[in-house]
């Protein structure tokens, strides 16, 4: 039986979920998987940090009510966190890297990928700064290191709209694809659409938990820009920087917009898309955008998320699922180390050969 030993690199939400799913999940991966998954090591700017090589465990963590710095309580723990360390020397198989995502430089989490990778630790990662931003260079890092980085997470949670394109729609030839890729955006859309003015729908959308305090990266679309980015590099095979994608938001779009467009059978959803022209470039851009109702993605709605793939072989193919969500995105998680698994099977299968 395989084993995988972790380590988490913030502890909220997602990881979180994650340990809830090892603490319940465990004995029915090793049944279903071939693997368990045990933690060695969780760092959080809150919580503290802590290593444990015969294991944490995560009923424990997640069932106790830790105060600030209350990993300095463990065994092995400390008060502080300290990502840098956690990272290098924990005996780790795999760091799990969810923190907040910086979309200017995609730090803190470019390091902590770097530093994983260069220390021959698989890197999975629900956090679209260090793809979007810095994916050439930690993919090369983990080639070099024979680890693997994996984000399938980071466009659409738990919905494999990466790994979908790149295996089942392999030599379909993608062309472009457009896609509701930000949940809460969506939400405020049909809240207007339900009569709410933009400000009312968005304090819904804040008190609901789909936004944040600052909901200005979900609304205005930059959001949906860092998933743009990683979708056109990763499908298309283009090397985009947030920057290179044109973007605007939802907050100009008023009552009076929503109505008009009511009346002419269609409705207003914030589009991230890309497409390769003739001449091979790929450009992509984020705006509201008015659909007819007989469009794959009007009929999208709430905080879910779709993206409708143009290919050369098959037309459109529109893949639709939750967008957010604790437990969604920490299946993201393990359907990369599920990914990983099975390619070290393969190879020692081949080996055995």
């Amino acid at each position: 039986m395989t084993v995988y030993t972790i380590a988490l690199i913030g502890f909220g939400g997602v990881n979180r979920a994650l340990t809830e799913l090892i603490a319940t999940k465990n004995q029915l991966w090793e049944r279903d998987l071939g693997f368990r998954l045990n933690i060695v090591a969780v760092s959080d700017l809150f919580l503290g940090s802590v290593i444990s090589p015969n294991g944490l465990d995560a009923k424990m963590l997640v069932e106790t009510n830790f105060a600030k710095g209350g990993f300095g309580q463990l065994s092995g723990g400390s008060a502080e966190a300290d990502n840098e360390t956690i990272i290098k020397t924990a005996p780790a198989d795999i760091v799990v890297e969810a923190t907040f995502t910086n979309p200017i430089d995609g730090e803190a989490a470019v390091s902590h990928c770097r530093w994983a990778l260069q220390t021959g630790k698989h890197v999975v990662t629900t956090n679209k700064g260090p793809v979007a931003i810095a994916a050439r260079e930690l993919k090369a890092l983990a080639k070099a290191n024979g680890v693997h980085f994996e984000y399938e997470g980071s466009v659409m949670s738990g919905t494999p709209v990466i790994r979908m394109a790149e295996k089942t729609l392999a030599g379909a030839e993608l062309k472009g694809f457009e896609g509701i890729l930000n949940g809460t955006s969506n939400f405020v859309l049909g809240r207007m659409e339900g009569g709410l003015d933009f400000a009312a729908a968005v304090k819904e959308a804040q008190q609901l938990g789909y936004a944040e305090a600052d909901p200005t990266a979900d609304v205005e679309g930059f959001d949906v820009r860092l998933k743009v980015v990683i979708l056109a590099n990763e499908l298309l095979g283009a090397d985009l920087k947030p920057g290179d994608v044109i973007c605007k938001g939802i907050s100009g779009l008023s009552a009076a917009d929503i109505e008009k467009a009511a009346k002419a059978n269609s409705r207003w959803k914030l589009i991230g898309s890309a497409v390769r022209g003739a001449d091979g470039r790929v450009t992509g851009s984020v705006s509201p955008r008015q659909l007819p109702l007989d469009h794959p993605l009007a009929g999208v709605n709430g905080a879910t998320n779709a993206v409708s793939l143009n290919t050369e072989l098959l037309g459109s193919v529109t893949i639709t699922g939750p967008g957010a969500g604790r437990i969604e995105t920490a299946y993201a998680l393990l359907s990369d180390i599920v990914a990983i698994h099975n390619t070290h099977v393969s190879v020692a299968t081949r080996e055995a050969a």
